[in-house]
């Protein structure tokens, strides 16, 4: 405020001017520059001014107040989210300079979403969490609007019935649906959604990864691949190893420690001869052992938890004898090998893996066979040596790790000489194409959806390892869709129109890391939900019908029909009706016609402009509005009104003097049709005296003029009857007048009491349209015409003498044999 206006509040407020009560104004935040929120002309006079025209400003005649700029409720009140955003002003208001303190109240609009402060929200759930449990959840989202506009509700998507969301007040919690395993599903990728409550609503959207962390609830188990068998050679030293047992328990941390012991069971020999780590699982010599002939021992295993039964197996230990040196085994690798360890890819077909030689240092015979669990493997004897070879395809995804067991024994099997253990790896291949979850995906989101709009996420498998198994997504046809190659989230780019399309089928294509890759693919249906966005429509703004005034009631006037092109209730057009008052036209809204209620004439009114509305069957309800224009055509129902003469009785003197062809009188009629049926002519159908008449009518003009020369006989009364008809079809309608002319000497006023008694013949075809100046000059025509046949008859006889002469020249030229060119030239000026 400069200041020469702050020296007018103060010296208006020292004049007493300014007003205690201030006005007050609303308006609604973001709306356009020149919008009126109000007037002071109610309540004071001219002119007006504002001190500050920041925001608003006013007409200095009318009082009126506009916005000046846009208003946004949230910068301008930053700190009052949920009372009344209001700024004041000061108006000065009519002569007297009255000061006018002024409160504009700002009113929210539903234009800020729901923000989260984090897009990923961390939350960890020990897996023993019983169901009901409630985790608070502390990153609620802000809303900057006020009332319901910044009500925010939450709900979830993709939480696989585990999880659900309680509201209550400002608190948000997690509340736990179904039994949480960390063992099958460590963590849970749910999508919290924020809805406010604007009659539109917005929302926002966030990851809530659930992490579900250790209990201990799983006991330990010995692992498949943990041996069950063990061969000790002669002069074992103390501390060798004779076993590594493995265990595990599907926990973690504390909750998966494992100790090792042996069983109470075991014999006093063994628990002498072998010892166990009870932290790794290792079973070792206890003492140097040198055993004379063979021995087994059975060794009852058990891996303990806390809380939990200990789980058992057994290994058997063969002890070998001191002897004088035995058989062994030579191994010549046929299949690719490192490190004394065979590697075959997996689907290969049955393959030849070594070569196994017999070594014997001494007299003794022996054999080799495979232990009963060594599959699928087969030894065959080639030759004094066996071939070792696959018996069937090896899958790496069934087992990628085999201990192939070569027994050596006596030729008779009575005799155990020594165990010789082959590795095999299985090496994998790229075999197997990711898989999807579900055979197909559906999701419905409505229509007019936010851009970027999480919608749901695909999950594929591939059995393979590593880089084989790894899965990457895309879109083969994403349209306005995309999708997260790492986590198959696919998401909506841009904002849906169902009436545009109604169904996506997104193709999502899984591949693998292989050379060459292997892929997968589901198909996933988008159903756009409708809204009611789009209200009736007509087949054009403007619609016209042309009637005959004779419509009878109830007749059909023209189609009136709308649709919408939205679905289900939002597309049915529910209401079809007129708006305007008193008019004889209703709409059928079964069959779409436009109906006549009443009788209608053009004479009162030519045409009827009528707004008809269209509404539809949605929430909330959309209407539309046309204009329909009825031309009303006429019919032939009014006769001619003869306006002058005004009466049968009326009467005109003539002077005797009066020269042929003057205009004596006019006859005067309208016809309040129109067209054709308005066309009026006029014709004397009889006069009194029946002698010929001096007097004659236009047909076209109702001019009465005088076709002759006034004689002595003419004297007197002249009652002309007159007939006025339309030009109607096919029937016309016609009036009738008499004509009264007095022909005297003297020009005083005349005076008819009562004309002839003369009864109108059936209606006569229209006079034929004539001429009344040929008429009056019938000889003058009559001399014309036959001048024209004379002159007509001399043309004919020069014609026909000019070419009786050629015909005659031409016949004199050909009796001559000869023709010379001076001669042609002589002869062409005869012609």
């Amino acid at each position: 405020m400069n200041w020469t206006i702050l020296q007018w509040v103060l010296l208006l407020a020292s004049a007493g001017q300014i007003h205690s009560r201030a006005l007050r104004f609303t308006t609604l935040e973001e709306q356009e520059a020149g919008v009126k929120i109000g007037s002071l002309s109610t309540t004071y006079s001219a002119p007006y001014r504002l001190l500050d025209e920041r925001y608003i400003r006013v007409d200095e005649s009318t009082g009126d107040l506009f916005t000046k700029e846009r208003i946004d409720r949230e910068t301008l009140c930053p700190s009052h989210q949920d009372g009344d955003c209001t700024f004041s002003n000061t108006a000065v208001v009519s002569l007297n300079l009255e000061v006018v303190p002024m409160i504009i109240v700002v009113e929210d609009i539903n234009d800020n979403a729901p923000i989260f402060e984090r897009n990923v929200i961390p939350l960890h759930i020990p897996e023993d969490a019983s169901i009901g449990t409630a985790f608070p959840l502390d990153d609620e989202a802000q809303d900057k609007d006020t009332g319901d506009n910044g009500t925010i509700r939450y709900y979830l998507e993709d939480s696989g019935g585990f999880f659900s969301i309680r509201q209550d007040g400002h608190e948000l919690e997690l509340v736990v649906q179904r039994e949480l395993d960390r063992e099958t599903q460590e963590s849970h990728v749910l999508v919290l959604v924020a809805v406010d409550g604007g009659s539109v609503p917005l929302s926002a959207t966030a990851n809530l990864n659930v992490t579900v962390t250790d209990v201990d609830d799983n006991c330990p188990e010995f692992d498949a691949d943990s041996p069950t068998a063990a061969i000790v050679l002669a002069l074992g030293v103390k501390g060798t190893a004779v076993a590594q047992l493995k265990a595990t328990d599907k926990d973690l941390g504390q909750n998966a420690q494992i100790t090792f012991s042996f069983s109470l069971q075991i014999s006093d020999r063994a628990k002498a001869l072998f010892h166990m780590d009870g932290h790794t699982g290792l079973i070792s010599l206890a003492v140097d052992a040198q055993v004379d002939s063979s021995e087994e021992h059975t060794l009852k295993v058990f891996a303990n938890s806390p809380l939990c039964p200990p789980a058992q197996t057994q290994v058997t230990v063969y002890m070998q004898p001191v002897t004088s040196p035995e058989l062994s085994v030579k191994i010549k690798f046929i299949a690719e090998h490192k490190n004394q360890v065979i590697v075959l890819q997996e689907n290969e077909p049955p393959t030849v893996l070594a070569l196994l030689e017999l070594e014997d240092t001494s007299t003794a015979e022996g054999t080799l066979s495979l232990d009963k669990d060594s599959m699928p493997f087969s030894l065959k004897p080639q030759a004094g040596s066996y071939l070792l070879s696959t018996s069937k395809p090896l899958d790496f995804e069934m087992c990628g790790e085999y201990e192939v067991t070569v027994i050596i024994s006596d030729p008779d099997g009575t005799h155990l000489h020594r165990r010789e253990v082959i590795k095999v790896l299985v090496e994998d291949v790229n075999d197997n194409a990711p898989k999807f979850e579900q055979t197909r995906y559906e999701k419905d989101i409505r229509e007019n959806n936010e851009p970027g709009v999480f919608l749901l996420r695909v999950q594929a498998s591939d059995a393979d390892s590593q880089q084989f198994g790894k899965v990457r997504y895309r879109l083969t046809n994403g349209g306005p869709f995309r999708i997260d190659k790492e986590t198959g989230v696919i998401s909506v780019a841009e904002s849906l129109d169902r009436e545009q399309q109604e169904t996506y089928v997104l193709t999502v294509l899984a591949r693998d890391g292989g050379e060459p890759s292997q892929e997968g693919f589901v198909n996933v249906y988008i159903n756009i939900l409708d809204l009611n966005d789009n209200p009736p429509a007509f087949p054009t703004p403007h619609l016209y019908f042309f009637v005959s005034e004779s419509l009878p009631q109830l007749s059909q006037v023209g189609k009136v029909t709308a649709s919408d092109s939205d679905k289900g209730e939002n597309g049915r057009i529910v209401d079809v009706r007129i708006l305007n008052d008193k008019v004889p036209f209703a709409i059928d809204l079964a069959q779409g016609w436009l109906r006549s209620t009443g009788e209608v004439d053009r004479e009162k009114q030519d045409r009827y402009e009528l707004l008809v509305v269209a509404v539809d069957g949605g929430s909330p309800v959309l209407s539309a509005t046309a204009k329909i224009t009825i031309f009303i055509e006429d019919v032939n129902d009014n006769q001619p009104q003869v306006l002058l003469p005004s009466s049968n009785l009326s009467c005109l003197t003539i002077s005797p003097s009066t020269r042929a062809g003057s205009i004596i009188t006019k006859i005067y009629a309208i016809d309040e049709d129109s067209g054709m049926n308005s066309d009026i002519t006029y014709q004397i159908i009889a006069t009194q005296p029946t002698l010929h008449s001096p007097f004659q009518i236009d047909q076209h003009s109702g001019y009465i003029t005088l076709v002759q020369h006034l004689r002595g006989e003419d004297y007197g009364m002249h009652h002309l009857f007159i007939v006025v008809r339309d030009g109607g079809k096919p029937d016309p309608l016609q009036s009738t007048v008499w004509v009264n002319l007095l022909i005297n000497e003297t020009l005083e006023k005349c005076h008819v009491n009562a004309v002839p008694d003369y009864s109108l013949p059936p209606l006569p075809p229209p006079m034929p349209v004539k001429d009344c100046r040929c008429e009056s000059n019938a000889w003058l025509i009559f001399y014309c015409g036959l001048c024209l046949m004379v002159i007509s008859v001399c043309v004919l006889l020069a014609v026909v003498v000019v070419f009786t002469k050629r015909r005659n020249t031409k016949r004199k030229v050909e009796q001559k044999h000869v023709w010379e060119t001076e001669n042609l030239c002589e002869l062409k000026p005869l012609n």
